[in-house]
């Protein structure tokens, strides 16, 4: 494993562990992921569209967390995407993946499946 990313897993993992985490508030609006976006200028390129993208469901997973009452989850969250923020040149180059067969299994992963696609039902007429 590289070391930043062992660093990275440690760290997650002692949020999870702590006593009282689970009690703790996530401050997303606090960690200013948008206002750190919009700070570096190299996510303001139209080629790095993608990572904002994926910063940004992030921060939404971080937020669908905190709902769900997983506030340590949600904090390991925001640590990654400022991990990830804090040097935005190697996020840049670490997700240049182009594997198109990888890509389209994704799209395809993040279709709803089963009854999501379903229209509601219409009650019975009565007369």
């Amino acid at each position: 494993m590289r070391p930043r990313f062992t660093a990275l897993l440690c760290l997650m993992l002692g949020t999870l562990m702590t006593p009282g985490a689970a009690f703790a508030a996530c401050d997303v609006q606090g960690a200013k992921i948008e206002e750190q976006i919009a700070a570096k200028a190299e996510l303001q390129k139209d080629a790095n569209a993608q990572t904002v993208r994926d910063l940004r469901t992030l921060r939404d997973a971080a937020i669908v967390l905190e709902t769900y009452k997983y506030p340590g989850e949600c904090e390991v969250l925001l640590g990654i995407a400022r991990s990830l923020l804090s040097d935005p040149a190697k996020t840049i180059e670490q997700g240049g993946d182009t594997d198109e067969d990888k890509a389209e299994t994704l799209v395809e992963a993040r279709k709803p499946k089963g009854g999501a696609e379903k229209a509601p039902e219409k009650a019975p007429k009565s007369e």
